[in-house]
């Protein structure tokens, strides 16, 4: 089975998440100094790293076994009361067997929930003080302000196009590829700051020639 190479080579650490500067900073102050972790929220376009420095901040907090005080879900999947009650306030209650200061849960696609469901995140999101909530939407005027207001909200941007191509150029030649950079700066531009899809693109071989601009049919 081929590994896909978005997470083949998905940051390991806040180190080494890419194009967002800024965000990566303060979180890793927090982390270096021993400073506390609010509830956060990740808003942004697709692409631009907010699952990826979801997983990091928990693997600088806890370490090799993050994993273990670290639950998951998509919340446009799981988007109703019942995926609350059922899945995400029960994860609440069980903290993991390894010794962590709090455990994280991580929603996925917040802005995907129903207005009832993120309404009932408020209380476990206030009465749990071993857990941190961690929040990612493409759209944060779809999540309710109850909500908001109690996250910290860190917005990220569209990945630069030097840094695209940077990291294209990192993957390519860890799989042994020969690709002109002028090639790699178009399909950079093309993805419109969406490290997920240039990395994709790469590994799908859609690789315009430096002619091709205009009429490659990259996937966008």
């Amino acid at each position: 089975m081929i590994e896909n190479w978005i997470e083949k080579y998905r940051p390991r650490t806040l180190n080494e998440v890419v194009g967002q500067d800024n965000i990566i900073t303060k979180l890793q102050d927090r982390v270096n100094n021993g400073k506390n972790i609010s509830n956060l929220i990740f808003t942004g376009i697709a692409g631009t790293g907010k699952t990826t420095t979801a997983m990091a901040l928990a693997y600088d907090l806890f370490g090799e076994n993050w994993k273990m005080a670290f639950y998951e879900t998509n919340a446009s999947d799981d988007r109703g009361l019942e995926a609350v009650r059922n899945k995400i306030i029960p994860a609440t209650k069980h903290m993991p067997l390894i010794p962590v200061p709090f455990k994280i849960i991580f929603l996925d696609e917040i802005d995907g929930m129903l207005s009832d469901s993120q309404n009932c995140l408020r209380v476990p999101m206030e009465k749990t003080p071993n857990v941190r909530f961690i929040l990612s939407c493409n759209h944060l005027s779809k999540i309710i302000e109850e909500i908001v207001s109690r996250c910290t909200v860190y917005e990220f941007k569209p990945i630069g196009k030097a840094d695209i191509v940077k990291r294209l150029q990192f993957i390519a030649n860890r799989e042994c590829l020969a690709i002109d950079v002028q090639q790699l700066e178009i399909v950079a531009e093309m993805c419109k700051g969406d490290l997920r899809k240039a990395i994709n693109n790469l590994q799908m071989g859609n690789i315009p020639s430096k002619t091709d601009k205009q009429t490659y049919n990259i996937n966008v």
